[in-house]
């Protein structure tokens, strides 16, 4: 997926023409296969993802169609281009039909500036990360514009919760990719990469968590999806959607996770960089595939938490870990910076020695303080209702 590979052979194609059409055709070509391997990756992931949560449960998952249900995603599609495609009738039409897109097409930017290998990319943004903080909070615009233009008071609920819940977990993220940010030296994802000869994973371990504790909230997966809450609210919402546009909700929903391992493997596993033989974008895909599992055994793992919990959560738990690594970070940069402001690798592994159990630290604290105390189980008492007919009997 290299550009040069892309931008050369569209030169041999078109010899004499200008080197803004080359550049053109080069993004064009470059961005349709990013879009399409990005969707094929998401069927696959949809099928990956019912069949994990099938083994997890003790169940099996799609069977029917393919070996091992591997061509459910297909059926899904084709179901669902079947169906009527209805809309209230009192629906903002123009929101209503806007909603799905600008809930996807956030996903498909985000790629733009994840470097894929070595010179891979389609923007080079010297401020990439507040370009993916920026365009994934449209996400939460998007969910309102749905639930507002479906003139449903169930779907409100919906987009209210989610709403309140995305802009409160928005906070801890941004906090913890700063840290990143401080360490590495540069708001460009590039840089980021080329910066970290020791995975930023272990250098700050506790804004790992926050970042993938918010972005699980973000993407309203559980234990944190009380957007779609189906005992209470329906649906959520896109409680009124039906046909393709619910099927583009769909993939927005099964593309967020994909999206946020790679901006996760990015920041913090060193993107595409590895060793050996193997090619760059392989060893982000592995990356990508191992944070997917993590999410689904999360998922697989966890029930779904009250929304006080939720929100209590966010202002109590992460955002007061998310400024406990901020600040200790930036205590160690100042500290481990040379003149130039360059930090090497040994400096990692004192800020990763220390982080590391800073973050044992601060996790058992915060624990400690918002968990539950240890209640102490009451001694079973019969029922007297039990054996209520035995004297009868006797």
């Amino acid at each position: 997926m290299d550009g040069g590979f892309f931008f050369q052979a569209v030169r041999d194609l078109f010899p004499a023409s200008p080197s803004w059409l080359y550049f053109t055709l080069t993004s064009l070509i470059v961005a349709v296969v990013i879009v399409n391997a990005l969707v094929g990756a998401t069927a696959i992931y949809t099928w990956f993802e019912r069949r994990g949560l099938g083994r997890f449960q003790s169940r099996l998952g799609p069977n029917r169609w393919g070996p091992f249900g591997t061509l459910q995603p297909i059926a899904d599609v084709v179901k669902l281009m079947s169906k009527e495609d209805t809309v209230p009738e009192d629906a903002d039409r123009p929101v209503f039909n806007a909603a799905p897109v600008a809930l996807l097409a956030p996903a498909f930017l985000a790629f733009a500036v994840i470097p894929l290998a070595s010179g891979s990319f389609l923007g080079d943004l010297n401020v990439g990360v507040l370009f993916i903080v920026a365009i994934t909070s449209v996400n939460t615009l998007a969910i309102f514009m749905g639930a507002w233009a479906s003139r449903n008071k169930y779907a409100m609920f919906g987009a209210m919760r989610g709403v309140a819940m995305l802009i409160s977990y928005e906070v801890p993220m941004a906090l913890a990719i700063a840290g990143v940010a401080l360490v590495g030296g540069s708001l460009s994802l590039n840089l980021l990469v080329a910066n970290q000869d020791l995975p930023f994973f272990l250098v700050q371990p506790l804004a790992f968590f926050v970042f993938m504790t918010a972005a699980s909230a973000e993407m309203s997966r559980t234990p944190f999806d009380m957007i779609e809450s189906e005992s209470e609210l329906g649906g959520g919402y896109n409680t009124e959607y039906s046909g393709m546009k619910f099927a583009i909700l769909q993939l927005a929903e099964f593309m967020a996770p994909i999206v946020v391992s790679a901006i996760a493997a990015t920041l913090f596993l060193s993107g595409w960089r590895g060793f050996g033989p193997v090619p760059g974008p392989i060893w982000l895909i592995l990356k990508i595939v191992v944070l997917l599992f993590v999410l689904l055994w999360v998922r697989a793992t966890w029930p779904r938490l009250r929304v006080d919990q939720i929100m209590g959560f966010a202002w109590k738990a992460l955002l007061p870990l998310a400024m406990v690594n901020l600040v200790a970070v930036a205590i160690e940069v100042q500290l481990l910076q040379d003149a130039n402001g360059d930090l090497t690798t040994s400096d990692l592994w004192s800020m990763a020695a220390i982080n590391w159990f800073l973050t044992i630290v601060s996790i058992a604290a915060v624990a400690n303080i918002l968990g539950q105390k240890r209640l102490k189980r009451p001694a079973p008492q019969p029922s007297p209702l039990a054996n209520m007919h035995a004297a009868e009997a006797d």
